[in-house]
């Protein structure tokens, strides 16, 4: 399949084309049945003779390209309608059936409607024509009528969240006209996951009412499913705790598939490189040195504890708290003993096999470097942040 994206170097086309040549080169094998041959990439730099040679080779059309912000008004019809017919004017030239996908906007729903504007009335006009088309020619048409988008894009240009996103990476100055401002977000991987759909047949049909998307199975739009709906003031409330997180190492929850988890991802896109590393605190004493990298609200802590060669740590048991002591480099034993019946245990432990081995509750404990040059290098996770009034920590030695 050969596929042609108008709009190539806009935030969905850069990600759509990045994605397709990922399963064209086999980078991508979680979508085995597609099987793409070449992606033509058109924008405005782009030539009329070039458009006229993707036109004819294309096997499917993203018509993603699009006017959202121009000088004149004007300008909304002519980007969102008159590019549109040059593009199926020119399929038609070559008697090229093939899909095409149309990139419209929630906005089109208003056209005609009190609310409505230039760019919703251009985007429903652009909608009628590729219906037509496919009408006409019998090729599919695919019109996804998408709610804010949130990617990687020009901030202070058409998208709130990534305005606020590089404000807040950048420590800039910004301003939230009402916290309860909901808006309903399609993230960039969830659309390139539907485009995929849609290329495999799999695409989800709607029908709109009002401005929500009903899915439908006849119905005449198609929609990416999975988006979210959220605040402003959610919006920024997170970015500033993802902002706090180099300080506190409390790292937010991001449950599989949330808003935050997306938007975390997005918000170090907008980082600046001198932000990319940070500082931990080391705590260093005549033994080595002990260093936490990670807090979480719900599963403890994780840190890296580093001992010099012939050095014992540890020497004390837990009530509740328990840990995984994990050698990563270097020669070690590790030692428990249950403080009620005396039974204990030993592992000797090395980097150049690496396992985990549990801190027993009830079982004091220690970890001593066996290396008379090396260092042993321990990663250590625990189940609680460590709380220095309340620390459920007893000295004892094994």
């Amino acid at each position: 399949m050969k596929i042609l994206i108008t709009g190539a170097k806009g935030m969905v086309g850069t990600a759509l084309a990045a994605n397709l040549k990922n399963i064209m080169e086999n980078k991508n094998r979680t979508r085995p049945g597609l099987q793409i041959e070449a992606v033509y990439e058109y924008d405005v730099d782009s030539t009329p003779e070039e458009l006229d040679d993707y036109c004819a080779k294309a096997d499917f059309v993203f018509n993603l390209a699009g006017v959202n912000r121009p000088e004149n008004p004007e300008d909304f019809m002519k980007g969102n309608f008159g590019f549109g017919s040059i593009l199926l004017d020119t399929l038609k030239k070559h008697r090229n059936k093939a899909g095409v996908m149309l990139s419209s906007s929630i906005q089109a729903t208003l056209a005609g409607r009190f609310g409505d504007s230039e760019y919703g009335r251009s985007k429903r006009a652009g909608e009628e024509l590729f219906f037509e088309c496919g009408r006409e020619t019998g090729a599919k048409v695919a019109v996804y009528r998408f709610p804010n988008l949130m990617g990687h894009s020009r901030p202070k240009y058409n998208s709130a969240v990534s305005t606020f996103c590089c404000a807040v990476a950048n420590d800039q100055e910004f301003h939230v006209n009402d916290r309860s401002t909901q808006l309903e977000l399609l993230y960039i991987d969830d659309l390139v996951e539907g485009m995929f759909d849609l290329l495999e047949g799999k695409e989800v049909h709607c029908e709109f009412d009002g401005a929500e998307t009903v899915v439908a199975e006849n119905g005449r739009y198609c929609c990416v499913p999975v988006t979210h709906k959220v605040t402003l003031g959610e919006i920024v409330d997170l970015l500033q705790e993802f902002k706090q997180q180099p300080v506190t190492l409390m790292m937010p929850k991001m449950p599989e598939g949330s808003f935050a988890k997306k938007l975390y991802s997005l918000y170090l896109t907008y980082l600046p490189a001198e932000k990319f590393k940070y500082a931990l605190k080391m705590n260093v004493d005549d033994r080595g040195s002990f260093t936490e990298l990670v807090h979480t609200a719900d599963c403890g802590q994780v840190s890296i504890n580093i001992s010099k060669p012939g050095v014992t740590k540890g020497q004390h048991w837990h009530n509740s708290k328990w840990e995984l002591f994990i050698v990563v480099a270097g020669h070690g034993l590790i030692q428990e003993r249950n403080i009620h019946t005396g039974e204990t245990v030993e592992f000797e432990v090395s980097g150049d096999r690496i396992e985990a081995v549990h801190m027993i509750p009830g079982w004091t404990h220690n970890i001593i470097n066996l290396s008379e040059t090396e260092n042993l290098v321990t990663v250590m996770t625990c189940n609680e942040i460590f709380n220095p009034n309340r620390p459920d920590t007893f000295f004892e030695p094994v």
